[in-house]
């Protein structure tokens, strides 16, 4: 166990990437404080229970409340000397048409949790934010003839003619899509990345300003045991699976060839231990990715080939506003910084995921949404 930390308070602790912290940091013998409010999309209707934490060994006391009831989010914070603030309201798509149920959690919870440890007497030293790659928008190109270029959002007009690729904004080429770092400029493409970048920013400057140290790690596209199997607009591995262990064919948007970075959440809770441990990542934004890129039709394959189904997925060419063509990371920053290598492959990572999605699905806990979000999109004018 770290001396420095004994009692640590890990806000949304009973969800996808928090429960697997809880369990780590519960590992390593300290002891956790979780609180969450057990949202409906993750934990299903009028939740009570924090099913993913349950079954956990060590030292570990559930809060059932929401991270903007300051008085109760004072009195965990009393409790203990370490913060992972991963509580939020997750998905892109949702986030466009439900605004203030985006942005009030994600930024009002973190300015209530801001505000007690400016304001009030507590040991806290160390703050670690759940922040997300969606901070970025576009990632970085290249243009043969321009060099590195940081594109905003593709134009609507570029869309309906079905040219999926980025043009350089200066000369008009085809861009390849190079590994994103941290310096790249910030240009949110969707109401939950905005609130992310506000989440991270004030977190970073109010922990700088009042020397409480703080880490905002930028997760890439997590996937794993524990992920929501109800929320279809957050997690295509996990909604995918749905699909797939329904007898329903995988959609998949624009065609196929955009790509992300995928990471199995163990590696993401490996990189959250790191920054709790060591020092040389204070006051810094940092990638937490695999330095991957896999094409959305590879990943297809894979989970296919996974759950072993005679199943292929569908190109509908199809585009939802905000979504961005390429986007993967360097990670030469955190392993610089902190030492992190992820361990997982992809093949390891979907063949756990699989096990355990399994076991939900003869459970009853899930539920195939996917339709229902897709005709949602459509009417919100989301969907083209």
């Amino acid at each position: 166990m770290c001396a420095k930390y004994s009692k640590i308070l890990v806000t949304g602790g009973a969800g996808f990437i928090g429960s697997h912290i809880v369990e780590a940091l519960a590992d390593k013998g300290h002891m956790v404080f979780v609180l969450d409010n057990l949202e409906s999309t993750t934990h299903g209707n009028n939740a009570t229970r924090p099913k993913n934490i349950e079954s956990l060994q060590g030292d570990i006391e559930f809060v059932h409340n929401d991270v903007r009831n300051e008085k109760v989010l004072f009195e965990c914070i009393q409790e203990v000397d370490a913060i992972f603030h991963e509580a939020a309201v997750g998905g892109l798509g949702l986030s466009m048409y439900q605004i203030h149920s985006c942005i009030d959690p994600n930024c009002g919870g973190t300015a209530k949790l801001l505000d007690i440890l400016v304001n009030k007497e507590h040991n806290v030293k160390k703050v670690v934010l759940a922040s997300s790659m969606a901070v970025y928008g576009e990632g970085t190109y290249d243009c043969e003839e321009c060099g590195v270029i940081y594109p905003n959002i593709r134009a609507e007009q570029q869309l309906t003619q079905k040219i999926w690729e980025i043009q350089c904004p200066n000369c008009g080429k085809t861009a390849l899509p190079l590994p994103t770092n941290e310096s790249k400029p910030l240009k949110p493409a969707s109401v939950y990345s905005i609130s992310k970048r506000t989440q991270e920013e004030t977190c970073l400057l109010i922990g700088k300003l009042y020397g409480i140290p703080t880490i905002a790690l930028r997760y890439f596209v997590t996937y794993g045991p524990r992920q929501s199997m109800r929320n279809p607009y957050s997690g295509v591995c996990s909604i995918w699976s749905t699909r797939l262990l329904s007898n329903k064919l995988p959609i998949i948007y624009e065609d196929g060839l955009q790509s992300r970075d995928f990471i199995y959440v163990k590696d993401i809770v490996q990189a959250n231990l790191l920054a709790l441990e060591k020092n040389n990542g204070n006051y810094l934004a940092m990638n937490v990715g695999t330095g991957r890129q896999i094409k959305i039709t590879e990943l297809a394959s894979e989970l296919i080939q996974a759950y072993d189904v005679n199943i292929s997925p569908e190109i509908n060419y199809l585009y939802r506003k905000g979504d961005v063509r390429h986007l993967f990371a360097d990670i030469s920053l955190i392993k610089r910084k902190l030492g992190f290598t992820p361990k997982y492959t992809l093949q390891e990572g979907l063949q756990q995921f699989e096990a355990w999605s399994r076991e939900m699905f003869k459970a009853g806990e899930f539920t195939d949404k996917f339709e229902e979000a897709h005709k949602e999109l459509e009417n919100k004018k989301l969907l083209s």
